[in-house]
């Protein structure tokens, strides 16, 4: 089968860990380790990753740039998504020598008039405390919002509408290669009067950039892999309950968080419901045993 995995970004740098090269490296081992499980196991892998934490630092270190000096959304994205994918690529080829692997600068459309440019969610960047938090979004004006028990960074993240890129994708796909792409959800582009392609200041959410992925690629299987066991009814109380299986209209039912578990629900009911096929949300360390239901939550439509 065809699969496409989706890695989170607190999955690759997770909460509390040093925003340092050589703990994403760890992460990263870790995640190729699961990633190979899956190869191993005779199906065909297109990887996707997330950049929450990494595009956040990034953005801080160029905070303090004058007003026309800083680098917009769209080409911190694509800096992520180069140092990100050349190590996932290099610790894949280094676990499985046989295996011809690229990793790609991913350009994905957005529509320049949606209205995530007026409401801001996509969480980036390290976590604070709240008055940690309050303060550098007077100091730099910042939307912040609520993420778990602390408070992130939020920026614009219009909907996917196209893998700009797609093609690139099938002919390695069709040589066999292990194909990392749309890191981060893809840079973030328009489409001009034209017909070209110019970036735009925001960030994609990675899960619905791969669910659409999985579309157009015609993909068996969608797996997304985070830092938790699963989606849970009624996380983060005394009653929470892991959901081992379920429809697209049973999870609709629903609320889940919006900066987190929101997109991953969505995003798998996306897939779902589009092809008739099944996701699984899950675990890093557990891709393999998500695939084959015994971990996570799956969603299918019986």
């Amino acid at each position: 089968m065809l699969i496409v995995i989706s890695l989170g970004g607190n999955a690759l740098l997770r909460r509390g860990e040093p925003m340092t090269a050589a703990a994403q490296r760890l992460n990263v081992q870790c995640a190729v380790s699961a990633i190979a499980d899956v190869v191993s196991a005779g199906h065909r892998v297109v990887i996707s990753h997330g950049n929450g934490p990494q595009i956040g630092l990034l953005a801080l270190q160029t905070a303090g740039y004058g007003p026309d000096e800083g680098y917009p959304l769209d080409v911190l994205g694509a800096e992520t998504e180069g140092a990100i994918g050349y190590m996932i690529e290099q610790e894949l080829e280094n676990l499985l020598p046989q295996r011809k692997v690229a990793a790609l600068l991913t350009q994905v459309e957005v529509d320049p008039r949606d209205s995530a440019f007026q409401n801001p969610t996509k969480p980036i960047g390290p976590i604070y405390g709240l008055e940690e938090a309050q303060q550098l979004a007077a100091q730099r004006n910042w939307m912040i919002k609520r993420d778990g028990d602390k408070y992130r960074r939020v920026v614009a993240s219009p909907r996917p509408q196209r893998i700009a890129d797609i093609a690139v994708i099938r002919i390695l796909l069709e040589r066999d290669v292990i194909v990392i792409c749309a890191g981060g959800g893809g840079i973030p582009v328009i489409r001009t009067p034209s017909g070209g392609l110019v970036g735009i200041e925001a960030v994609i959410d990675k899960d619905l950039a791969s669910a659409l992925l999985a579309r157009e690629l015609g993909a068996d299987r969608l797996l997304l892999l985070t830092d938790v066991e699963a989606v849970f009814d009624g996380w983060g109380t005394p009653c929470q309950v892991p959901i081992r299986r379920a429809s697209p209209m049973e999870l609709q039912q629903r609320n889940f968080a919006e900066g987190s578990m929101g997109p991953k629900v969505e995003a798998a009911c996306d897939f779902v419901r589009a092809t008739g096929k099944a996701a699984g949300i899950g675990s890093l360390p557990n891709a393999l045993a998500i695939l084959q239901e015994k971990a996570g939550t799956w969603i299918a439509t019986t």
